[in-house]
């Protein structure tokens, strides 16, 4: 990874301001997510800005298919008895991410916290996710991608609202 030694350094600065973007990039997507609930499905006017047109995701962690591209993944959770069809409010806090970037190409690794909460039969219920996003980004005339993503949950823990 590499470590900015000298901020007099033209490099430094530009490692720092692609530093920046990249972790604003995997905020946007935490933002498509949390900005649009109860029913407002619009979530790829944030992932347009997140995702290369070309980028390909494998969420088999959470249950999606593997290899798939970032309009299909949305269709897959926000669709019609989608993986979140069923949940009434959640949240997305993603961690600092580790990035190493290499000229026009990067990979980072970012921690996730993710919070949902539904209801069945009359129950309300939580559900917390933990785990990690490995992206590679490359960057692109509009700005850094990320071209591939892949979803590493650690645990999961489901239980009742109170």
């Amino acid at each position: 990874m590499a470590r900015i030694t000298d901020a007099a350094d033209p490099a430094a600065l530009q490692y720092v301001l692609d530093r920046v973007a990249i972790q604003d990039l995997i905020v946007q997507y935490a933002f498509g997510q949390d900005l649009h609930e109860n029913g407002d499905n619009e979530v790829q006017q944030q992932w347009d800005v997140v995702f290369s047109p070309d980028a390909v995701l494998d969420y088999r962690a959470g249950g999606a298919a593997a290899d798939i591209d970032y309009r299909t993944l949305i269709a897959t959770m926000r669709g019609p008895g989608g993986t979140m069809s069923g949940l009434e409010n959640w949240q997305h806090f993603q961690g600092f991410a580790a990035v190493d970037i290499d000229g026009d190409t990067a990979t980072a690794r970012t921690q996730h916290l993710h919070t949902h909460s539904g209801m069945t039969d009359g129950a309300g219920w939580n559900l917390m996710q933990t785990g990690f996003f490995v992206d590679r980004l490359e960057r692109r005339p509009e700005g850094w991608r990320i071209v591939h993503r892949t979803l590493e949950i650690l645990w999961m823990q489901t239980f009742p609202a109170l």
